[in-house]
């Protein structure tokens, strides 16, 4: 708990920081390209019965969200409508020892990296101030790792899903803005990624959630 705190803390701390960082470059604007730095928290659930197939056992992974951004936007008057995509890594994975498996429904997992490619559309609530909503395509990679007591094996499973989201975005000039979002994801097909000539294998019904607190600091050219 302590661990999530003092992320969600930093990620605000980032997100709501004052404009006296930043040169005074011109009036407050939502338009044209961006690109952006970011820093949240990242949490993975098994989604349903299709996951969770383990019992009782640990059915989650969270950990440090970590990636960058890019995107353009048009202000349109009260409106603004853009484009994004991201990249983005995070520490979560689950803990074992020995054989034993930690759960999450596809056994012991490591995340890997995350695409996300979409849109948004957002109202001014002050001409610095910007609320809006996001949603679009998601593919992640998770390190599937297990151990018979003397060999470790290692697999990727390639997700496939959609995300949704709501944030704030602070415009402290012509250029610099800072950002603090919620997004939701959920992954529906995935498939398993071999090594070597080995043919990938056939997608697979999954239902995996995934929930992000995230502060971006960012960049408008």
């Amino acid at each position: 708990m302590r661990k999530t705190i003092a992320i969600l803390t930093a990620g605000s701390a980032i997100a709501l920081t004052s404009p006296a960082f930043a040169q005074d470059t011109g009036e407050p604007t939502f338009t044209g390209p961006r690109v952006e730095a970011i820093l949240g928290y990242d949490i993975m659930k098994a989604g349903s019965s299709i996951d969770d197939t383990l019992g009782d056992d640990d059915k989650s992974i969270d950990g440090l969200l970590y990636g960058a951004g890019i995107g353009y936007d048009m202000d349109l008057g009260g409106v603004v409508l853009g484009v994004e995509g991201e990249i983005s890594d995070s520490t979560a994975k689950s803990k074992f020892s020995g054989g034993d498996f930690a759960g999450f429904g596809y056994g012991n997992v490591k995340t890997n990296r995350d695409l996300y490619l979409g849109a948004r559309a957002g109202a001014k609530i002050s001409p610095s101030t910007l609320l809006y909503v996001k949603g679009g395509y998601t593919n992640t990679k998770l390190d599937i790792m297990s151990n018979d007591g003397t060999t470790e094996f290692k697999q990727d499973f390639d997700l496939d899903g959609w995300r949704a989201g709501a944030g704030v975005e602070q415009a402290w000039n012509r250029n610099m803005f800072t950002k603090l979002e919620y997004r939701y994801s959920n992954y529906q097909k995935a498939e398993v990624d071999f090594e070597g000539s080995i043919p990938d294998s056939d997608r697979f019904d999954v239902d995996t959630d995934r929930h992000q607190i995230v502060a971006s600091v960012g960049w408008r050219f």
